[in-house]
C-alpha cells in the first residue's frame, strides 16, 4: 500500500520481521522507465535486485521470440489487409518495439526499409505473398516467436504497475488470525462495557 508521500509501508510498524519501507521515489516517472525499458523503473528506486532480474528475464524472452522469426515477428501493420494486433502486447516491451513504426513509416511512404545484418528487422510484409513466405520460412516458430514477445511485453506491464504502487503486502494467515481475534476481543469488551455502565451508554449515544 502506498502513501501520499510515494513510499510503500509495511502493514504493520509494530512488526521487526515486516519488510523496510521503499520510496518509490517519483512514480510517474518509474512506470515511464519501466515501460521504455522493462527494470529501468526499479533500478531508477533503487530496488536493484528486481530491477536487474526483470531486465534480463523479459528482454531475453523478447530477444529470443524476436529471433525465432527471424527479427520479423514484431511489426507495425493496420490496414485493410492485416491488423496487428499482437503489437498492442508487444507494446508493453516499449523502446525495443518502437523501431517497429519507423519501418511501417517507410514500406507505408514506398520507401525501402532499414536493414540489420541482411535482415529488414521489423518490417511489416509488403503484402499476403510475403506474409505467407515468412510462416512457410519459418514455420510454427513464426507463431511462438509472436507469442514470446506478447508474454514479455504482458510480463512488462505488471512490473509496471509494481514499479507505480509498489509491492502489495500479505499478511500470513497467523498475523490475520491474529488481528480479527483482537478485533473480536474489542468488541466483547466495548459490550460488557456498555452493559456494566448503562448511563455512559446512553450519555455517548
Amino acid at each position: 500500500m502506498s502513501n501520499e508521500t510515494g513510499s510503500a509501508q509495511p502493514p504493520s510498524d509494530q512488526d521487526p520481521f515486516a519488510p523496510v519501507a521503499i520510496d518509490l521515489k517519483n512514480p510517474s516517472t518509474a512506470v515511464f522507465l519501466a515501460w521504455l525499458i522493462p527494470g529501468a523503473g526499479h533500478l531508477y528506486q533503487g530496488r536493484r535486485g528486481k530491477g536487474i532480474l526483470f531486465l534480463v528475464c523479459i528482454l531475453s524472452i523478447y530477444f529470443l521470440g524476436l529471433s525465432m522469426g527471424g527479427g520479423r515477428v514484431v511489426y507495425a501493420k493496420w490496414d485493410s489487409a492485416e491488423k496487428r494486433l499482437p503489437l498492442l502486447c508487444q507494446l508493453g516491451v516499449g523502446l525495443p518495439t518502437l523501431p517497429a513504426f519507423a519501418q511501417a513509416y517507410l514500406v507505408k511512404n514506398h520507401k525501402q526499409p532499414m536493414e540489420f545484418l541482411g535482415t529488414r528487422l521489423m518490417a511489416p510484409p509488403l503484402d499476403k505473398e510475403e506474409n505467407a513466405s515468412l510462416h512457410r520460412k519459418y514455420g510454427y516458430l513464426f507463431e511462438m516467436g509472436t507469442l514470446y514477445t506478447m508474454i514479455a511485453g504482458l510480463l512488462n506491464v505488471l512490473v509496471i504497475y509494481d514499479a507505480g504502487a509498489g509491492p502489495v503486502w500479505m499478511l500470513p494467515d497467523s498475523e490475520k488470525k491474529k488481528r480479527a481475534k483482537d478485533k473480536d476481543d474489542e468488541s466483547e469488551s466495548a459490550s460488557e462495557s456498555n452493559k456494566q455502565d448503562p448511563a455512559a451508554s446512553v450519555s455517548a449515544s
